[in-house]
């Protein structure tokens, strides 16, 4: 009996990545498109978003630019309604923007822990509300959201972060749970150590990739194609039974804890 691939089939879907013109949200949109959605990328600066719509429309979908900062909440509910506007409807939604500053817990303020935490988690929960508000009179639609492994251990000089990370977890059990009889999925995805604009620093830094290497099972550092079949898999009807879920992309890092 042969599998039936039509289920991870995207066409006519219609899609909204945060933090889309660079990395991993730039990855995952572009996967999204191969599959067969509609995209529209947000992002605060212009000349990034453009030249991933024109990537995107390379493959034949068409894609659609939201500027937009996701640390104001008003930004979020109007950027989400606009792209949704410019779609004709919203089906998928990747809260993929993001951002971090390492820094002693100790010289932490408030302006670093605000900046973090409006950016990874009240951005994250204010999109997903606007999409809520989309995907309902759909009929439903599908979440999923950025996590990290610090949504489930302690990192030293990222508490801000990985509070807004583990904060973000729990927001995707409790979505999951009350939007189901809505049928919008709520899921996650976990990413472990991948090279990115945001991680560059440390890769910088003498030996530690030589170390951080050791510590994953598979014995390599994430590939952003590593990503995307994990997005296909939550955005598609293949996971229509999955919902509240973190799926880890980590080389095994968390399994061998």
């Amino acid at each position: 009996m042969s599998a039936d691939l039509s289920v991870f089939d995207l066409s006519g879907r219609k899609a909204l990545v945060t933090g889309a013109g660079q990395g991993i949200g730039r990855a995952i949109a572009e996967g999204l498109a191969r599959a067969g959605a509609d995209i529209v990328l947000t992002g605060r600066t212009t000349g990034p978003l453009e030249e991933a719509a024109a990537a995107i429309a390379a493959l034949g979908r068409k894609a659609e630019i939201v500027v937009m900062d996701v640390a104001r909440a008003e930004d979020c509910s109007a950027g989400v309604a606009r792209g949704a506007e410019l779609l004709g409807g919203l089906d998928i939604l990747v809260n993929n923007a993001g951002t971090e500053d390492v820094r002693a817990s100790a010289d932490v303020d408030a302006a670093l822990w605000d900046r973090i935490v409006d950016t990874n988690l009240k951005g994250a929960f204010f999109c997903a509300q606007a999409a809520f508000h989309a995907m309902r009179p759909r009929g439903g639609g599908a979440i999923i959201n950025l996590c990290s492994l610090t949504s489930f251990v302690g990192i030293p000089t990222a508490t801000p972060y990985g509070s807004s990370k583990s904060g973000l977890l729990g927001m995707t059990r409790a979505l999951a749970v009350e939007w189901a009889p809505h049928g919008i999925r709520v899921n996650a995805i976990a990413p472990g150590y991948f090279r990115t604009a945001m991680t560059e620093g440390f890769f910088e830094a003498e030996g530690w990739a030589e170390r951080m290497t050791e510590r994953i099972p598979q014995g390599r550092f994430g590939e952003l194609r590593d990503l995307v079949g994990a997005a296909v898999f939550l955005a598609s009807d293949a996971s229509g039974y999955v919902t509240g879920h973190c799926l880890a992309v980590d080389g095994g890092v968390l399994a061998s804890l």
